[in-house]
């Protein structure tokens, strides 16, 4: 595919898709007239790249991290930048915060939804006591 049905796939921009292809984060193939062609196993990997991205996870760091994306078991820890563990403890930490208070924010909104419901299911004029 082209790097516009790459972008509009995703929901990434395409200039922000040739930034991700300088930073070696995705690797497009060349067709003999030079075009890039973006195999399909790429719209995966660009929005998990994008999450991590919005999560706050600089490029340098995501491509470390890429490795364990979509290959668990291929992980290969070696040469890692001095403070990486750290980064990445605390990036995870931080993750794990922001999860913790997105659930209790969804369970309050279901919490409502509930009361909703049963108010609805009342006949008029009366009140669930």
């Amino acid at each position: 595919m082209r790097i516009g049905e790459l972008s509009k796939q995703t929901g990434v921009a395409t200039r922000m898709l040739r930034y991700y292809e300088e930073q070696g984060l995705i690797t497009p193939r060349r067709l003999d007239n030079g075009y890039r062609v973006y195999d399909d196993y790429l719209v995966d990997r660009v929005r998990k790249i994008r999450g991590l991205i919005d999560s706050g996870i600089p490029t340098r760091i995501v491509s470390c991290i890429l490795p364990c994306l979509g290959h668990p078991d291929s992980i290969v820890a070696e040469n890692a930048e001095p403070g990486l563990f750290d980064l990445l403890e605390a990036e995870r930490d931080r993750m794990s915060e922001k999860i913790d208070f997105l659930t209790q924010n969804r369970d309050a909104i279901t919490e409502y939804l509930r009361a909703l419901e049963r108010a609805a299911s009342q006949p008029m004029g009366t009140k669930a006591g």
